[in-house]
């Protein structure tokens, strides 16, 4: 008799058997006339499933793990999963959700009455609690925080009046912020397994923090212009790049999952990870250690600076210092295998607190960000309400001139844009829009003009001098300050000019 005789036969007895014999009930006795193949069917095994005898049902579903249709091999799955619920075996269900979440994710399967059974186990509550999808008030403020710095960093782009080296650091140094609060944003509503390539995706820029905020300082504090040199600050955050390319980023959408299902079946946490660690261990260093320098750059270049400019950018430099040391202490909490908490969210609430306050100064005083510092509308920057009409405006500049040439302002070591408006007679909105639209320089570089144009004349007309008592002479309060402003006018120390001089 062929094969297909004996499905035949068999579905005859079948029917047979349901209708003279009572029905169901008679059907396992048809099973030994059941041809082998169909025994073991998926059929069969959801029969058993479906009559609430799962010890019989998961043996045969185990033996059509091996399936090649896909469709089949996800209901296997499922149906395994729930028989083993169903007869208090947790670990084995969990193990074959993995499974099915690997071929077909979908979190809200675990939402099935089915595993109420195992609700409460340790290892599905863990499960369910890091793959289904939930809003909290920390992740929508995240979220909130991190769509302003978006927006902040547009702003900042399009402001031709801040210079425009330091508005692409300081809008690049805020998107990186924004973009690691909503990577966290994405993490605590569990939607990065609904979305696998947000997975790390803010973690290349763990080492571009500090050096951000580095360049962005020298530039604003001494107009030092970026060159090439500058591109090893940046030779960290590349290789980190290049390595993450390769073990996360070139993934594809569901190797991503794959991926972080692994790590959460084998029971990791982030600081479960050695690789993880280090990268805290490095990013916390480079934190310091470009603090560090821009503490340097505070203490010995922005003395020309106005007050309220270094107010805002002391209190930039204090929350940085604040989120390098509670960064720290964030390190060793995750190490100890914690990922939630005051102590999780800490550096997370002080980058958003940095975000913010960038917002407030690139909406309310985006001349801070060049060094300047004056109120101005950001829909119409041009020195909206001034008040300077054009006559008066060349009748200011005519006393700035005098100011500087026949008095010699500059001279004084505690100049500021505030003192230059009140000998004005006009307000420092109106003397820095006056600088600015007539000399184009800022304030800084025109009172640095003078200043050196002076020190040129008198190391000229005495080769011995003290080249630090003309540096006083002429308004700096040291010779560091003198030295750098001296460079960068004749591209010669004082003491290489005047040595060139003396040898002409």
């Amino acid at each position: 008799m062929g094969q297909s005789s004996k499905y035949i036969v068999f579905i005859f007895l079948l029917a047979y058997s349901v209708c003279s014999r009572g029905g169901i009930p008679h059907l396992e006795k048809e099973m030994d006339y059941a041809p082998i193949s169909f025994q073991d069917s998926i059929d069969w095994a959801d029969y058993y499933f479906n009559t609430h005898r799962f010890e019989k049902a998961i043996p045969l579903y185990k033996k059509n793990l091996d399936v090649d249709n896909v469709e089949e091999k996800i209901h296997v799955l499922k149906k395994l999963a729930l028989s083993e619920a169903a007869i208090d075996l947790p670990k084995e269900s969990v193990t074959h959700i993995y499974d099915y979440f690997k071929i077909d994710f979908h979190p809200t399967f675990l939402l099935h009455e089915g595993f109420d059974g195992i609700r409460d186990n340790e290892e599905f509550n863990k499960l369910s609690g890091t793959v289904i999808p939930k809003i909290t008030v920390w992740a929508a403020v995240y979220f909130f925080v991190s769509i302003i710095g978006f927006y902040v960093m547009f702003l900042l782009l399009v402001n031709k009046k801040i210079d425009k080296q330091a508005r692409i650091l300081i809008a690049f140094f805020i998107f990186i912020h924004s973009l690691f609060i909503l990577n966290i944003s994405i993490n605590n509503t569990n939607y990065v397994f609904e979305f696998p390539h947000t997975y790390l995706m803010s973690t290349w820029a763990s080492f571009l923090y500090g050096p951000l905020l580095f360049l962005y300082f020298r530039r604003v504090s001494n107009s030092k212009q970026l060159s090439t040199k500058d591109l090893w600050h940046l030779l960290p955050s590349a290789g980190l790049t290049i390595y993450l390319t390769m073990e996360v980023y070139a993934y594809s959408s569901s190797e991503k999952l794959h991926l972080m299902l692994d790590r959460l079946q084998e029971g990791l946490n982030p600081g479960d990870s050695a690789k993880l660690m280090l990268l805290v261990i490095l990013k916390a260093i480079s934190l310091a250690v470009y603090a560090y320098f821009v503490h340097r750059i505070l203490r010995t270049d922005n003395d020309q600076l106005p007050e309220k400019t270094k107010l805002w950018q002391k209190n930039i430099y204090g929350i940085h210092v604040s989120y390098v040391v509670v960064y720290i202490i964030y390190g060793f909490y995750i190490a100890s295998g914690n990922n939630s908490g005051l102590l999780y969210h800490a550096p997370i609430v002080l980058m958003s607190a940095m975000v913010l306050y960038v917002g407030y100064a690139a909406n309310v005083q985006p001349d801070v960000f060049s060094g300047l510092y004056a109120f101005t509308n950001r829909l119409f920057p041009k020195y909206v309400k001034s008040g300077l009409t054009e006559s008066l405006s060349h009748e200011l500049k005519q006393n700035l001139q005098d100011l500087f040439q026949d008095e010699k302002l500059y001279r004084r070591n505690d100049l500021n844009l505030d003192i230059v408006a009140e000998k004005l007679d006009t307000t420092r909105h109106n003397a820095s829009q006056l600088i600015n639209e007539h000399f184009e320089m800022s304030f800084h570089e025109f009172v640095n003009s003078y200043r050196i144009k002076e020190a040129k004349e008198l190391l000229e007309k005495d080769s011995k001098s003290n080249i630090i008592d003309i540096a006083y002479e002429v308004g700096y309060n040291n010779k560091v300050s003198f030295n750098k402003a001296f460079k960068k006018d004749t591209n010669l120390t004082p003491s290489q000019y005047l040595n060139s001089f003396r040898n002409r």
